[in-house]
């Protein structure tokens, strides 16, 4: 039959099409997924926010928000809660296919805890040199590590895993910025703010962040300029990571030849989630101040935590002296990003810190020279 006939009535036009690419079972399996993912959050008490001993006469207050509280004890459960709402609500994960991270290990950790949840597969792919603790952790809640030699590769691979086995590439690098609702909603600036309400100084002067993916500084970078606070931000960076020479030159193509010694923080490259133009202010921090900024945190309050912790305190300690040297009052907070005891062969042995050869003594007499009269070494 010709397209037209008599009638003058092009009949190519009257036809419709319709997928319907809908099903029940599907989507009574993602209601289902969203619940038990946003159920976590409703049986999760916030995280504490401690103070670390300051003289008094300086007038200023140091705060740590301890993430190492959360249910798979590292800041990254906030993170590996959005990515999982984020790629469930999306349609990117499916029942029964797995999901697969490129990771260092904390987020590998929290993200084999919601796959565990929800009943699919989970497949980290991270660093043959990740701590032995955090693949322990990722097998306990029924993760698979896939161990690569060189870290620059965890991307291609994990693309390549998720392709082969039909899953979902989390890509925490490239999605943490966006998966989290950075004007609130419970996320961790709301809830410094929140706790920081009946202290002296309700506004800190400074914030100072590590990087990994970038995703919370990124948040709390946010969160303050969309409330209108006067809170500055700090990032604070390991040696072979890229953040710092990227944002310094405007760079987003810097890459390292190797892999950060501090987990879970510092990339080979920068990543999507960082937002450069949020940021006020980097460091460069040596990985013995680390060391020795996470070893003085654990004789001051008698908290462990990991290396990426002693980053963010070292930084945070730089910005202290310097508020001392100008006669500033206010407080400053950083973060506990994960608990000491995954790194018991790492950062608290001294064994570790010579095959690396890390000499820590400068630093940690920098240390108690600040902590006993507020000075800082040029």
């Amino acid at each position: 039959m010709d397209a037209n006939d008599d009638s003058g009535v092009d009949r190519r036009c009257t036809h419709t099409a319709d997928v319907d690419r809908s099903d029940s079972g599907y989507r009574g399996w993602l209601k289902d997924a969203v619940r038990k993912v946003q159920a976590d959050a409703n049986r999760s008490a916030d995280t504490h926010l401690l103070r670390f001993p300051l003289p008094e006469s300086w007038g200023i207050d140091l705060y740590l928000k301890d993430e190492s509280t959360h249910p798979t004890g590292s800041l990254k459960h906030r993170l590996a809660r959005s990515l999982f709402l984020y790629g469930l609500c999306n349609g990117w994960i499916r029942p029964g296919k797995p999901v697969i991270e490129a990771s260092s290990g904390s987020t590998a950790v929290s993200e084999a805890y919601f796959a565990e949840l929800i009943g699919v597969p989970f497949v980290a792919v991270i660093p043959r040199g990740t701590a032995h603790e955090k693949q322990r952790l990722i097998e306990f809640h029924g993760g698979r590590c896939h161990l690569v030699d060189d870290p620059r590769t965890v991307y291609e691979v994990s693309a390549r895993l998720a392709a082969e086995t039909g899953g979902h590439y989390m890509d925490q690098f490239t999605y943490a910025e966006r998966a989290t609702d950075w004007r609130g909603n419970n996320n961790i600036a709301e809830s410094m703010f929140q706790q920081l309400g009946r202290e002296r100084y309700p506004d800190p002067a400074w914030i100072v962040a590590t990087a990994g993916t970038g995703g919370t500084s990124a948040t709390i970078a946010r969160y303050v300029h969309y409330m209108q606070r006067d809170t500055r931000i700090c990032v604070a960076d390991p040696e072979n990571s890229c953040f710092f020479d990227g944002w310094v030159s405007g760079d987003k193509s810097v890459s390292c030849d190797r892999g950060s010694r501090i987990e879970g923080i510092g990339r080979p490259r920068m990543e999507p989630s960082f937002v450069p133009g949020a940021i006020d202010r980097m460091m460069k921090v040596p990985d013995a101040a680390s060391v020795a900024a996470v070893r003085a945190l654990d004789a001051a309050i008698g908290r462990k935590a990991g290396g990426s912790t002693g980053t963010g305190l070292w930084s945070a300690f730089k910005i202290i002296a310097e508020m001392v040297a100008d006669g500033r009052t206010g407080s400053v907070v950083t973060l506990i990003c994960d608990p000491g005891d995954r790194y018991l062969d790492k950062y608290y042995s001294d064994a570790w810190l010579a095959e690396q050869g890390l000499d820590i003594a400068p630093y940690a007499a920098a240390v108690n020279a600040f902590l006993a009269d507020g000075s800082w070494p040029d």
